[in-house]
């Protein structure tokens, strides 16, 4: 994954247009499948419990599958940008002290996928107004800083392949 330039008001549009209409999809499916099925089944205890349940997971089955096919419209574009990214990041997230160490030790593989993460954090945060944590995000890359300096390494980002992340 390489990281992109993504306009945030483009982004914020699309993100809450995809968000209301899958709660109205989510909410209104629910409805009509579960009283469906209560009209076709009810029960005679009055407890309907299993028949709304059954309606929320089909309908929420029904938008997941239709975000994924939705996925690669020209129009989430974006939303699916920062999703990806989102999974990428969780990836090293995952591996992050091994990483770190690695990095402390002059690996440039792992360097590299710290830098990606780190600049695809602060293009994350921007994109959601979330700069509570930015703080610790400018410490971090301060001493990503050093060691790139300590050990005379060049980083650039559009070689990163979470490929590599395999190693650690």
């Amino acid at each position: 994954m390489q990281l992109q330039n993504i306009d945030k008001q483009l982004y914020r549009s699309r993100l809450n247009v995809v968000i209301v209409a899958c709660i109205a999809v989510l909410a209104i499916l629910s409805l009509a499948i579960s009283q469906t099925l209560i009209l076709i089944f009810p029960a005679e205890s009055g407890s309907h419990f299993h028949w709304n349940l059954f309606g929320v997971i089909v309908s929420a089955i029904l938008v997941v599958t239709t975000l994924l096919k939705l996925k690669s419209h020209p129009k989430m574009k974006e939303v699916a940008y920062v999703w990806d990214l989102k999974q990428a990041l969780n990836l090293i997230y995952r591996k992050n002290r091994k990483l770190l160490a690695a990095a402390e030790k002059g690996n440039v593989d792992a360097m590299l996928a710290l830098q990606f993460s780190y600049q695809g954090s602060r293009q994350l945060w921007q994109l959601d107004d979330n700069t509570i944590t930015i703080n610790s995000l400018n410490t971090a890359q301060a001493q990503l800083d050093k060691w790139v300096e300590e050990f005379g390494v060049t980083l650039d980002i559009s070689r990163y392949d979470s490929e590599l992340l395999k190693a650690f």
